[in-house]
């Protein structure tokens, strides 16, 4: 269908954005619909703040028409034999099957706690892992991590072929790292989903980065992929934006997380995502910390983690603490494209 275009790459990422937004936005109010006719509606947290207590039975798994957005995208940008684009689809599609089945267990038992951490965990491996070795073994992705004016790690250095086919190389270092980053990732942009528009104006602000970092390098296949996850983000913010319509649910942030996670292995920047998602990182750190100080001195860091709540805590009303993340987000994602490409500029 696009084939059209496909000598204008600048207008078919505009594209990729603006289609998945209007699909978003054009099929939610259904969705929303159908959610409160079937009571599918988000349980809140009891030991959360008491402000969020008015969200009980907010529509949840809003994520499903995100992922629906993309992949009619991904499906009509794609033609012919499987390319990156389908291989990062699967991936953000199989973790959101599994953020579904969370959200599903918790609407079927009425409380916020879905699938166990250790059931969701192994799924996610799982997932990572596969994608990991057909990035390797099929998308021809070189082992390796690239520390921008420091050096590149080869992590392939300690590598298992297995005697199928044409062979199966297991480079398990560079897998024990990706494994770590994508599932980390996954559950640091789930963390980050407990704010109205938080997780989805956070996200499209990454995307867009990671769009323009696969564009400037040539593979205009995951920039068409990362563009429609910022359309999908834009269209689902008129809906998410406070007071939330509709929540995304484990659906999409699950999804979103490992999308970010795959986009930065297929782009090689497998060290400066860390940068470009930083406030994930620190949403993610935030609980971490939490919870082993606590559990060491019986004492908190924060007033509540994830950090968003910390805020909240403060007396920063839920707006502010969006808007301000926002910001931050987009200064981390704009220090990590920097970097990434001033040092090719510094190497040349």
């Amino acid at each position: 269908m696009f084939s059209l275009f496909s000598a204008y790459p600048t207008f078919m990422v505009f594209l990729a954005v603006v289609l998945s937004m209007v699909i978003t936005m054009v099929l939610m109010p259904a969705w929303i619909r159908f959610l409160k006719r079937a009571q599918i509606g988000q349980q809140v947290r009891a030991d959360g703040p008491q402000s969020h207590l008015v969200k009980q039975g907010t529509p949840t798994m809003g994520g499903v028409i995100m992922l629906v957005a993309v992949i009619v995208f991904t499906l009509l940008a794609s033609v012919g034999a499987p390319t990156v684009e389908l291989w990062l689809l699967g991936a953000t599609v199989a973790t959101g099957l599994l953020g579904f089945i969370d959200d599903a267990s918790k609407v079927a038992h009425e409380r916020s706690l879905g699938l166990t951490p250790k059931a969701k965990l192994a799924g996610q491996f799982l997932i990572a892992g596969v994608f990991v070795l057909c990035a390797v073994n099929l998308l021809d992705i070189a082992p390796t991590v690239e520390i921008p004016f420091v050096c590149t790690i080869d992590l392939g250095v300690l590598t298992t072929v297995v005697p199928v086919g044409d062979g199966i190389e297991i480079p398990w270092l560079y897998l024990v790292y990706c494994l770590i980053l994508l599932v980390g990732l996954c559950n640091a942009v789930n963390l980050t989903d407990g704010l109205d528009g938080l997780a989805a104006g956070t996200v499209m602000v990454v995307m867009l980065v990671m769009a323009a970092i696969a564009f400037r390098t040539g593979t205009l296949e995951p920039a068409l992929f990362a563009g429609a996850l910022a359309g999908a983000c834009i269209g689902f913010l008129w809906f998410n934006s406070f007071p939330a319509d509709i929540f995304m649910g484990d659906t999409g942030s699950l999804a979103l997380g490992m999308a970010l996670g795959c986009l930065a292995v297929v782009t090689k920047v497998e060290f400066i995502v860390i940068i470009i998602g930083g406030l994930f990182v620190a949403e993610a750190l935030s609980v971490m910390i939490q919870v082993f100080y606590y559990k060491k001195t019986k004492k908190r860091i924060f007033l509540m983690a994830p950090l968003h709540h910390h805020f909240e805590k403060k007396g920063w009303s839920e707006t502010k603490v969006v808007v301000r993340f926002w910001i931050v987000s987009g200064m981390l994602a704009a220090c990590g494209f920097v970097l990434q490409f001033a040092s090719s500029l510094a190497v040349a």
